[in-house]
């Protein structure tokens, strides 16, 4: 077996099929998901949309999220004056249904019932409001931080790393940080495995591709950024990718290297 084909074998084991359990119960709950904002918030009629690695095309199945945003009007008041009013009422909506995780800007759903409870549904829903009539670029609320609303644009996010040609790589990457515990942020990982095969492109060779990100992360360790694409000068990714998180990055490329260097 060649690397290629041991690589390809790993990503056809980490798929998950249209026809599985996981994916049929993922679009079963966000079908619930979405009759119950549109039923909760008739007079202002969200736009809701799937995020996240499946619109991406970078899921795997080790470890694997649907993002479901739920984004207002931007002068629609309905579901709240602010932004933190927009989340704490998506948030009353839902629990009415679901247990609860706040993360940053979303919401995990978990199960409420008592045989169930607390059993991961692997759904987080994001609330938001547009910034203008265009739909597009959106204002979430930031539960963390000194800025209290982050913007954000979902399509170039989805774009940026769906478009890049590097989803196999991005998969594998996101394999490798779960496995390691290493415990990087999955859209700064996302970002600096694009950032890095860009600088020159060189795509179609997932060996090359994989060892050449390594190798960055070894070497350049001090220089490693990321810039959010729907935002490159207002969000800053900084504290996601501290001096803490390179040395880790690092640490297990290096190691990763070695590794293949001894073993194949």
């Amino acid at each position: 077996m060649t690397p290629k084909e041991y690589l390809e074998a790993i990503l056809k084991n980490q798929t998950l099929s249209p026809e599985g359990g996981e994916l049929k119960k993922l679009q079963e709950h966000r079908s619930k998901v979405e009759v119950l904002l549109l039923d909760e918030f008739q007079d202002c009629k969200p736009t809701i949309r799937y995020g996240g690695s499946k619109a991406k095309g970078t899921m795997i199945k080790e470890s694997y999220d649907l993002d479901i945003i739920c984004y207002f009007g931007h002068d629609a008041t309905e579901a709240g004056e602010t932004l933190k009013d927009i989340f704490n009422n998506v948030k009353g909506a839902l629990e009415k249904q679901y247990e609860l995780q706040p993360k940053t800007s979303a919401l995990r759903l978990k199960s409420k019932k008592d045989q169930t409870r607390g059993v991961d549904f692997h759904i987080d829903v994001v609330p938001g409001r547009f910034t203008d009539d265009k739909k597009e670029d959106a204002f979430l609320h930031n539960t963390s931080g000194e800025k209290d609303r982050l913007k954000t644009n979902l399509e170039k996010h989805i774009v940026h790393i769906r478009d890049s040609g590097f989803a196999d790589a991005i998969r594998l990457m996101k394999l490798w940080n779960i496995r390691n515990g290493i415990s990087v942020k999955t859209f700064v990982l996302e970002l600096l495995v694009v950032k890095i095969l860009s600088e020159p492109k060189n795509a179609g060779d997932l060996p090359a591709e994989l060892k050449r990100v390594w190798a960055f992360m070894r070497d350049h360790s001090k220089e490693l950024s990321v810039e959010d694409p729907a935002n490159p000068t207002g969000n800053d990714l900084s504290d996601l990718l501290n001096d803490v998180v390179k040395a880790r990055l690092q640490t297990w490329a290096t190691s990763t290297l070695k590794t293949i260097e001894d073993a194949g």
